[in-house]
């Protein structure tokens, strides 16, 4: 289930819950009772099985690989 992190624009303090996915636009109450919550927008981590990026090449040509570049 998605986690979702909000604001409490009253006390300021911030908090996190797991809910589905239709529901996470619905209002959020934080932990200390208020109503006037914002939810922050979240970046995603990525773990697992990608390879590192390739090595770039030793040919030379700077960023387009043909040499255009001064």
């Amino acid at each position: 289930m998605p986690r979702y992190d909000y604001r409490c624009r009253a006390c300021g303090s911030t908090f996190e819950l797991s809910r589905p996915m239709a529901q996470a636009s619905d209002p959020a109450q934080c932990p200390d009772g208020h109503d006037d919550t914002v939810k922050l927008l979240s970046t995603v981590a990525m773990t697992g099985g990608s390879a590192a990026p390739a090595a770039p090449r030793a040919s030379g040509g700077g960023c387009c690989g043909g040499g255009c570049c001064g």
